[in-house]
């Protein structure tokens, strides 16, 4: 071999080394997030992972689950989910409003099953008369602190319809709401549009109309309790990369602005 050759090899190998010695190094990042942000970060995850070297622990929970988890005394790294979650650790000293940074919004749809007629939701009297000729609709249970289903539990007493569909709806014990839809145990599925579009074997036929519709804002704030502080960063800024950006709208959402 060339000395030349040698020297270049020794330089490769000591900077392999040196990368791995530090990722090697660096603890595995624990990351708790909100179901809404799982189809995002099951595809970013494994990316950030590549581009950094740093290892991520990634639990996916509903919002209300996630928020009591570090309410009960759990610790993390990073925790992504809606904004009120954020702010509740933010009063409780347990992340600090500089290290929150919104990475998506998203909003609330109906689906139906594949190849079922697609009803009118295009205006609140539509939607008013779409659901009470429905003959069953799921959404999360607000009971277990899922966001959309909070909210449209508020969109139900709104349209005066509360009580007319308790006997109709049907909540999953388990699992995304347009799975029941897709088997046809629920004729209508509302849930985040995100949520939706991971299903196979549903059609989404639109948003909540006007302003019946919610916003719900994702946020990633890095823990009081982060073991390392600039992975942590590291993870949050990936999220607002264009590569990141790019796979957030694939996704249904809508990526922060810069």
């Amino acid at each position: 071999m060339k000395i030349s050759s040698l020297v270049g090899a020794t330089i490769s190998g000591f900077i392999f080394l040196l990368v791995a010695g530090n990722a090697a190094e660096s603890p595995e990042l624990k990351v708790l997030s909100a179901i809404g942000m799982q189809a995002v970060m099951e595809d970013l995850g494994p990316k950030f992972e590549r581009a950094t070297g740093h290892k991520l622990a990634i639990t996916f929970a509903n919002a209300g689950t996630t928020v009591k988890r570090i309410q009960d005394g759990e610790t993390a790294d990073v925790v992504i989910t809606p904004q009120p979650g954020i702010e509740s650790f933010v009063k409780d000293a347990k992340a600090v409003a500089d290290n929150v940074t919104v990475v998506a919004r998203s909003g609330i749809g109906l689906a139906v099953r594949n190849g079922a007629p697609k009803p009118d939701i295009s205006s609140p009297e539509a939607l008013k008369r779409t659901l009470l000729a429905a003959k069953s609709i799921a959404y999360s249970n607000p009971a277990g602190g899922a966001s959309s289903g909070i909210h449209f539990a508020t969109v139900l007493d709104r349209l005066g319809i509360a009580n007319e569909m308790k006997a109709k709806t049907i909540f999953p014990k388990s699992g995304p709401v347009g799975v029941l839809v897709a088997n046809g145990e629920a004729e209508l599925g509302v849930q985040q549009i995100q949520e939706l579009m991971s299903v196979a074997g549903i059609e989404i036929i639109g948003p909540l109309p006007g302003d019946l519709q919610d916003t719900i804002i994702f946020s990633a704030a890095i823990m009081a309790s982060c073991r390392d502080t600039d992975a942590s960063r590291s993870l949050v800024n990936f999220l607002r990369m264009p590569q990141a950006t790019a796979v957030i709208n694939a996704k249904g959402m809508e990526p922060a602005t810069p």
